[in-house]
């Protein structure tokens, strides 16, 4: 019965100790209890998490094969892998509620309390004893490792305040309790670990193994129910010998998360986090294949040479690529007087400088920094444009381009433009539009515009059609 609680919201949760055993309410470790409720969801058919993408066939299964052996658990990988919200979302694993001693800092269980406190209000009260219920989300406690973090921090401290209302400092009442204590029977997160000083570590270490608090010469038992996760960079944890051995044995498993495998997930996940701007009136819509360009783009970051590749490109580069893109279609489309903002090529300038701030070039000079962004541009265009535009359609509009001085493109342009390019000057572009434009949600000018703009540039990139650029503009011609 010991998720009755959880399950039934009618359930009157008791308020006294007696009441507790009365309800026959049962206490369990937390690894038992996170079991217990991985099982149910496996047995329902429920997914472990929501939101995350890419992870199904690899992370997932070894996660629950090390919660279903009660494993510690510490998640190896680069920057942007969701190793962070892997661990936050097994919070859902736990019970909704569970009780606890009313006052205790450290989430007594009344059945079998630690703390002093705790230990001396139930032999006062016994089944009188008050009892608190805690929500699942105040039992997850978590620090970012740095290099001054400290034994108070994650541990505790002698509490001056409590020394000065009379108490003596051999009173373990004068304690302040750090963040592991606090996180008693809950989960507790140290992300970044080799960056935990070694002292720390030990200190660390002693709680959860040895079970004992040494703190200014105390020396308390303290059998606390933790369940440790942690994250680092691989780089780090395997190479550079940061972690004292006993800390690194306690992780029953070491589980190594990666980066989107292919360019569905990556925009799947660039969907679901970028955040869109609401601008009065205007829509906003973007089409699948300005998305695609932003995910080829991080996966062909991934690949190159010219980027520290130990540092990771992460996921949120993608993000921040399209809201950067959305952000510079939303200015275009208000300084032209347009109802609707939809990106494109021209919009692609503004991920330069969202994209130099999430990579890290191995290069000193800027102006080369620039052209190694705008080479891996080009490259995911023009990956894009050839996945989408036929081989077949190219010809018939190169061919059209002959009878022209050329096609300007660019901010200041209005999208009616390019459909007046459509209809008029290039009808030969229209069957390439429709296949650009093919399971788009809008078919408008705007859209058109987009799927004008993409073509114009492959055809560049494919060496087929001469660009010149000049400021915000650019012109595409036919090659002489």
């Amino acid at each position: 019965m010991g998720n009755l609680f959880s399950r039934n919201k009618n359930v009157q949760r008791p308020t006294t100790l007696g009441g507790l055993k009365s309800s026959g309410w049962e206490s369990v470790p937390v690894k038992e209890e996170l079991r217990r409720n991985l099982v149910e969801r496996i047995r329902n058919e429920d997914s472990l998490f929501s939101g995350v993408h890419g992870y199904e066939e690899t992370v997932m299964p070894q996660l629950e094969n090390a919660i279903l052996a009660g494993h510690d658990v510490i998640f190896l990988g680069e920057r942007g892998q969701a190793k962070t919200r892997l661990i936050r979302g097994l919070i859902e694993l736990l019970d909704e509620w569970m009780p606890v001693v009313a006052g205790s800092e450290i989430n007594d269980d009344p059945y079998s309390p630690v703390s002093k406190y705790a230990k001396d209000l139930v032999s006062q009260l016994g089944e009188n004893t008050p009892i608190d219920w805690v929500h699942r989300d105040l039992r997850y406690g978590e620090k970012l490792a740095t290099p001054d973090t400290s034994i108070a921090d994650l541990i505790g401290e002698v509490d001056p305040i409590k020394v000065a209302e009379g108490r003596y400092l051999s009173d373990e009442l004068t304690l302040h309790y750090g963040l592991v204590p606090r996180t008693n029977r809950g989960l507790f997160a140290i992300n970044e670990l080799p960056d935990l000083a070694e002292r720390i570590q030990v200190g660390l270490l002693n709680v959860l193994e040895e079970r004992d608090i040494q703190i200014r010469g105390y020396k308390i038992r303290l059998p606390l129910d933790v369940v440790l996760f942690a994250s680092a960079n691989p780089e780090d944890y395997t190479n550079r010998g940061r972690i004292i051995t006993p800390l690194k044995d306690r992780f029953g498993s070491q589980i190594r998360t990666h980066y989107p495998t292919d360019t569905e997930i990556e925009m799947d996940i660039v969907e679901q986090e970028a955040s869109i701007p609401s601008v009065g009136e205007l829509d906003v819509n973007i089409p699948s294949f300005m998305t695609r360009v932003i995910a080829v783009l991080t996966q062909e970051a991934r690949k190159s040479p010219h980027l520290n590749q130990r540092s990771g490109v992460s996921v949120r580069m993608s993000v921040t690529n399209q809201e950067a893109m959305v952000a510079n279609s939303v200015r275009r489309a208000l300084r032209n007087k347009e109802k609707e903002a939809v990106p494109r090529i021209s919009d692609l300038n503004a991920l330069i400088a969202a994209t130099a701030g999430k990579v890290e070039i191995e290069s000193l000079d800027e102006e080369r920094d620039s052209e190694i962004v705008n080479q891996l541009l080009n490259e995911a265009v023009l990956n894009v444009f050839r996945d989408l535009v036929p081989a077949e359609f190219h010809q018939p509009i190169i061919e059209a381009f002959e009878n022209l001085e050329g096609i300007s493109t660019g901010e200041d342009i209005r999208s009616d433009e390019y459909q007046d390019v459509v209809n008029s000057k290039v009808p030969a572009l229209e069957p390439a539009v429709k296949a650009v434009l093919e399971g788009s949600n809008s078919n408008g000018s705007a859209m058109t515009a987009s799927a004008v703009e993409l073509i114009l540039e492959g055809l560049h990139l494919s060496k087929r059609l001469n660009k010149y650029a000049s400021g915000a503009r650019a012109s595409y011609a036919t090659r002489t």
